[in-house]
């Protein structure tokens, strides 16, 4: 079997554009990739229309660990977002046809379940005025859809330090939050790289009173000792990573002890065997991995293969069930979440088919999506 064609699909919205790839083979099976390029969608599609003759074209989908392995290094540049998130989407593509050939949901050929069902939080729910009464509002309405965790961004368009009244305003959306949801569900602090450490830590010491299970990216993600210094003083766990995209550039992360889950992306860290390898190194650090996902339904499917078979997962990220859930018919097929929890997928490969009708209905947008401009969290077009 050889890899035979690859063609890009791109769906829009009015705040990201997914890439979808489907890999077909010489014996007529096809596997599908995806990813969410933010603002670097052109970037995704010149790179594989590149390496597809050099790279891809006539492999064996089945050799996956020798195709990812080319593709990162027979580049010689040092890969970055763009080459991992392309290899990412290759690579979910060939397990989606090896799963397909051998009749086996993929995680049965990562070694099997070790759960049998899949924590999700919501994120994406709260496209609203940032005021303590839509906050209240949008997220009662999050556990009303049966999801036990949320998470979100109150801090607006902050960058490095808040003013006062800032600082006292994005707090109000946290206790507006926790009142809605009760002591019970979990909430999750995004900080979305904003702070320098001071600020990340003073904010951090006024948020424990709401008890989130974590904050995330506290501080910019290329500087591995001020997140280190941050964590130090930071008495509620952290997590970080969805901007880190090789094993490689994780190494100080890690050895540090800097972040108690690690958040790569999987679909721009290379595919679900490279993270699967991220999660082994972090397990000898007690390091639970908790997987980054803005992406569609096939991203999520991915990930979702990626958490039935990774023991030290704790929870994973979706987005579709509150931002653009029509998405989820252009790729269907993955479990729905009930009372906060995904089933397994139960169906060969990673269990999505591509629905072109729906593609071809929603075109790629000309967006431009800034989570340093004010109103960023409202998600509609910011051109």
């Amino acid at each position: 079997m050889k890899i035979s064609d690859i063609k890009t699909y791109v769906i829009g919205t009015p705040w990201r554009n997914l890439t979808l790839v489907r890999v077909r083979t010489d014996e007529g099976l096809e596997g599908i990739g995806e990813a969410r390029m933010l603002n670097h969608t052109d970037a995704l599609l010149g790179y594989l229309n590149e390496a597809a003759p050099n790279h891809i074209l006539g492999r064996d989908p089945f050799n996956i660990e020798d195709l990812v392995q080319h593709m990162y290094r027979h580049d010689f540049a040092r890969a970055g977002e763009i080459a991992m998130s392309a290899i990412a989407t290759i690579e979910m593509a060939c397990w989606d046809i090896q799963g397909k050939a051998l009749n086996l949901p993929v995680y049965k050929l990562l070694g099997g379940a070790v759960r049998d069902k899949i924590k999700a939080y919501a994120n994406g729910w709260y496209t609203v005025e940032r005021t303590p009464e839509e906050f209240h509002a949008a997220a009662k309405k999050v556990v009303e859809k049966g999801y036990r965790a949320l998470k979100f961004d109150p801090f607006g368009a902050g960058f490095y330090e808040l003013e006062r009244e800032e600082k006292l305003r994005s707090l109000s959306l946290v206790e507006a939050v926790r009142d809605a949801v009760g002591p019970e569900v979990e909430i999750l602090i995004e900080m979305h790289g904003r702070f320098n450490p001071a600020t990340a830590i003073a904010l951090s010491r006024e948020l424990e009173r709401f008890e989130p299970s974590w904050v995330e990216e506290p501080v910019p993600p290329e500087n591995a000792a001020a997140l280190k210094k941050a964590a130090e003083q930071i008495n509620i766990p952290i997590a970080t990573g969805e901007r880190i995209h090789t094993r490689y550039d994780f190494r100080e992360v890690i050895e540090s002890q800097a972040a108690d889950y690690l958040q790569a992306d999987i679909a721009h860290f290379g595919g679900i065997l490279e993270t699967k390898k991220l999660a082994a190194w972090a397990e000898s650090y007690y390091i639970l991995m908790a997987p980054h996902n803005v992406g569609g339904p096939v991203s999520t499917a991915a990930a979702l293969h990626f958490a039935a078979s990774t023991p030290n997962f704790k929870i994973q990220e979706h987005f579709n069930d509150f931002a653009d859930e029509w998405v989820k018919t252009a790729t269907p097929g993955n479990p729905e979440v009930i009372d906060g929890y995904f089933a397994l997928p139960d169906k060969p490969g990673l269990g999505v088919t591509l629905n072109e009708e729906v593609i071809a209905q929603h075109p790629r947008e000309n967006v431009f999506f800034d989570l340093f401009k004010e109103n960023w969290e409202r998600r509609q077009a910011l051109h």
